[in-house]
């Protein structure tokens, strides 16, 4: 089988033959149809995440099971599925608070690089190599907490976008947020996160959604996925046409959603008294945030952070797709590119540019 290994940070991957292990104790093969290319990829590669090399990454996967371990029991060879990156272990304080994003067991496990045990199960000529995904393979092998079963009919190379930034973004305004009808809303950051922010918040009816970039060809597609007000931020003051666009209030929710601590101040500056900035991008490790702290008590503003959507997997990816079948919520225009795996370090540089909402690697299935 191939897949695309990282070696070093700050270089191209190698796509190369592979061996991998049969599934063990409560773990599952899955045969890979599509793996979306997400910006945190970029961030693994460029070492802004730090993970132990050599790596297969990649963590928006759809395919089909292909064998079972012993133990599991909530999927079966055949089914289709999609998988997540952060596998809740439903015992913690956390998973049984219903909070299986904040589960203190994956955490750990996805910084290793291994399955619980901290093993790992591909190799490269007779070498290990790390995965905790390792959807940029023709196959994988993953916990069965990583595992979400999907109905048949959907496409899997529009499911697999479910497992990352769909979810991370439409989740950020449903679970985290919880926008209501007739708020308003500014998105910073128009790319994958960004528009599944922006269709997330026009599913729950909020009045004005402004998109928010300083790439002027994302704003078009912000538009088509629902938003009201198109803001390029290389012509002016952002903050301050928000404000004109919503009577000089600001918003009641602004979601930063690349991960730049300057973005952040500019979108809490946006927010109306008891507005809340919900933070969804993925800054690096070392960044800080300051923020004016009279805006608290005297303000009511608030902070907010999102990690995947605040999402409930097995519920929430499931109704996600119930959504895109009705076709109330859109999978397919996020899709820019199809790419087989061997041009992944192409798919990385057209992110990279910001051309693409999203590359898909297509398989063989």
């Amino acid at each position: 089988m191939r897949a695309a290994v990282l070696y070093e940070f700050n270089k191209p991957f190698k796509v190369e033959s592979a061996d991998l292990q049969e599934p063990r104790q409560g773990e599952v093969l899955v045969k890979l149809a599509a793996s979306g290319v997400c910006h945190s990829d970029l961030s693994i590669q460029r070492g802004y995440i730090p993970i132990p090399l050599p790596f297969i990454i990649g963590h928006e996967g759809a395919g089909i099971v292909e064998a079972v371990g012993p133990g599991v029991t909530s999927v079966k060879k055949g089914e289709h599925v999609i998988l997540t990156w952060l596998y809740s272990c439903g015992r913690c304080r956390d998973c049984s608070r219903g909070r299986p994003q904040l589960c203190e067991t994956a955490a750990a496990a996805m910084f290793a690089g291994g399955v619980y045990d901290g093993s790992t199960r591909f190799s490269v000529g007779g070498n290990e190599v790390r995965h905790f995904v390792g959807t940029f393979a023709e196959y994988t092998v993953v916990p069965e907490q990583a595992v979400v079963v999907i109905r048949p009919d959907v496409p899997l190379t529009s499911a697999c976008l479910v497992g990352c930034g769909v979810m991370t973004g439409v989740g950020a305004v449903m679970n985290t947020a919880r926008v209501e009808p007739g708020d308003c809303v500014a998105v910073f950051g128009c790319g994958g996160v960004g528009l599944n922010v922006i269709q997330g918040a026009a599913l729950c009816g909020a009045e004005k959604i402004i998109a928010v970039d300083v790439v002027a060809q994302k704003l078009p597609l912000a538009k088509e996925f629902g938003a009201t007000h198109l803001l390029n931020a290389a012509d002016g003051d952002a903050v301050a046409q928000i404000r004109e666009f919503t009577g000089g209030r600001g918003v009641d929710y602004a979601f930063e959603a690349i991960g730049s601590a300057d973005v952040m101040q500019q979108a809490f500056q946006a927010l109306r008294r008891g507005g809340k900035l919900v933070i969804v991008g993925m800054p690096a490790l070392t960044a800080t945030l300051t923020l004016p702290a009279i805006s608290f008590p005297m303000e009511e503003k608030g902070v907010i952070g999102s990690l995947y959507g605040s999402a409930r997997f097995r519920s929430d990816m499931p109704r996600i797709l119930d959504l895109y079948m009705a076709g109330k919520l859109k999978l397919d225009q996020l899709l820019s590119r199809r790419l087989p795996i061997t041009e992944i370090n192409e798919a990385m540089a057209l992110m990279e540019k910001g051309e693409v909402a999203r590359s898909v690697i297509t398989y063989d299935t």
